[in-house]
């Protein structure tokens, strides 16, 4: 084993370790996810990105945790924060920032902006603007998966202020009826839109909700990229074997409010620092690469990249054109 193949991470007490190289990935991807996101920010508020725009920031290593236990093919649906997911799909910050912003070099040409842009060819199926529809739509898509006899896993991610819709239960249902291949990810993040989930389900075990369908379910620290990766293997594997599906509940927290109209005056300033000081995501694997020998110089490198990147994102997004007016009648109807 070479030195960057050296364990320096457990990922639980029985879980899998990670080597140097995978918390390296880890790092890259998760720094890549908040500093893209910092810069969206800052283009809605200079009014480039129009509509509503939901960050990420805070809940990296969710993402980044389950795709490093994925493969290609496997596939991907979301709620409307959803710029994370298409980072780690392999979707370049070029044509995320350009669909942001509107431009006809985005993913969906400039008409879906944040909440909807779709991408086939990374097997990312969308973010989605209504609350849990996601979750009926994933499990279609792990369905196709089981009636082509493919070994693909469909995630379907969605919120605590979506647990609790009657869709979500109903596709518990009929994934556990027909034992489709699907993993339910909850993004626990504390708060749907401004209401504390205590306050929002009766239910604080969101985790257990599909134990009436026998779906077996894991809470898991979503502040932890070790910790989501071992979780997810774990789902993934439940999956190939021919189980069903699998439900996983990350504890995360968003640092920013729902969307970037939101003042998030329901929770105080000190909550969300002692969140950023004692449990940030990218800080503990920052930490985890300094203590295996990973110099300060090495990581600076790695920064300035990434910045190099969004940069580059956000001017090729402000200097792409904006759609014709003809694609309003683009993409409506599939005549086949």
């Amino acid at each position: 084993m070479g030195t960057n193949a050296k364990q320096v991470g457990k990922a639980g007490n029985n879980g899998p370790s990670l080597t140097r190289d995978q918390f390296l990935k880890a790092y890259y991807d998760m720094l890549l996810i908040r500093r893209f996101e910092e810069k969206a920010g800052q283009l809605y508020g200079m009014g480039l990105i129009g509509g509503f725009c939901h960050l990420y920031i805070g809940q990296e290593a969710v993402v980044v945790g389950i795709q490093m236990s994925l493969k290609d093919g496997d596939k991907l649906i979301t709620s409307y924060r959803d710029h994370g997911q298409m980072l780690v799909a392999g979707m370049t910050p070029r044509g995320v920032m350009a669909e942001l912003t509107g431009r006809s070099t985005g993913y969906s040409h400039g008409k879906g902006g944040s909440m909807h842009m779709f991408s086939r060819e990374k097997n990312f199926y969308g973010g989605h603007g209504i609350v849990g529809a996601q979750v009926s739509l994933g499990i279609g898509l792990a369905f196709a998966n089981k009636y082509r006899d493919t070994d693909e896993v469909s995630v379907a991610y969605f919120g605590d202020g979506a647990a609790n819709q009657g869709q979500v239960y109903e596709s518990f249902n009929l994934a556990a009826l027909l034992k489709l291949p699907c993993i339910f990810v909850i993004e626990n993040n504390r708060y749907g839109m401004g209401t504390a989930v205590e306050r929002a389900s009766a239910s604080h075990e969101l985790y257990k909700n599909g134990e009436p369908w026998g779906i077996p379910g894991k809470r898991v620290d979503g502040m932890d990229v070790a910790a989501v990766y071992a979780a997810a293997e774990e789902a993934v594997k439940h999956c190939h074997e021919g189980k069903g599906p699998y439900l996983l509940e990350m504890m995360t927290y968003r640092y920013r409010g729902h969307s970037m109209s939101d003042p998030a005056k329901y929770r105080t300033r000190d909550e969300v620092d002692e969140v950023r000081k004692t449990r940030d995501p990218i800080e503990h694997v920052k930490h985890i690469l300094l203590d295996s020998g990973v110099t300060e110089a090495e990581l600076k490198t790695m920064e300035t990249e990434i910045k190099g990147i969004v940069n580059d994102s956000a001017e090729f997004a402000q200097t792409s054109p904006e759609p014709d007016p003809a694609e309003l009648y683009t993409d409506v109807v599939l005549e086949a």
